[in-house]
Parts: C-alpha cells; sequence; structure tokens
C-alpha cells in the first residue's frame, strides 16, 4: 500500500504559478507517478507523468511547454511546477502512483484544488 499527501493547491490569477507536491510513504516501489486533472463534469485526465527508474517524462499536449514535473527520489516526492496558469487548468488535480507490477495506476491521493481566475 502507498499513501500519496498533495499539497500546493491554492486560487491563482491567469498568468500566475502554483508547484504541488506529492510525497509517496509506504511501500514506495513504484514504476511511474503523475498528476491527473478532472474539472468539473469531465472525466479524469492525465496531466504529466514521471518514470521512477530513468526520469522519462510525459506530458498532455494542453500543458506542455508550461508545467513541468521532476522528482526527488530520497524524498520520494514529485513536484509540478505550473507557469503561464490559465482558467481552463482550473480543477481537482490527483498524485497517483503506478507500482512496479502493476500495469495501471492503482495509488491515488485525496486530490487538490486548483482555481485559476481570469
Amino acid at each position: 500500500q502507498v499513501r500519496l499527501q498533495e499539497s500546493g493547491g491554492g486560487l491563482v490569477q491567469a498568468g500566475g504559478s502554483l508547484r504541488l507536491s506529492c510525497t509517496a510513504s509506504g511501500r514506495t516501489f513504484m514504476y511511474a507517478m503523475g498528476w491527473f486533472r478532472q474539472a468539473p463534469g469531465e472525466e479524469r485526465k492525465i496531466a504529466a507523468r514521471i518514470r521512477w527508474a530513468n526520469g522519462e517524462t510525459y506530458y498532455a499536449d494542453s500543458v506542455k511547454g508550461r508545467f513541468t514535473i521532476s522528482r526527488e527520489n530520497g524524498r520520494n516526492t514529485i513536484y509540478l511546477q505550473m507557469n503561464n496558469l490559465k482558467p481552463e487548468d482550473s480543477g481537482v488535480y490527483y498524485c497517483a502512483a503506478q507500482q512496479v507490477g502493476s500495469t495501471q495506476y492503482n495509488q491515488w491521493g485525496q486530490g487538490t484544488q486548483v482555481t485559476v481566475s481570469s
């Protein structure tokens, strides 16, 4: 079992920045970790993910060039630096972990709200 604790959400004006953090504890044998976001009335979608072993990253087209995902291995922590935020970036951001041996993200944080005002 992996426990994920997110922090860093909040309210920001369009064009501003926020940094989200997610720390994993427990059985932290992870293949990858990622950030998903869910806007009201929409399905949860991946924003970015990072492979734990080699740091390889993936970004959704909507956030490329504005968001940066990174990891801090010694602290089992990932970050999502979000710059030039837009109102359409608003939603609940969830940290997720794909454990070694799993084919999908199987551990989730409780979510943190990001609201971008225009």
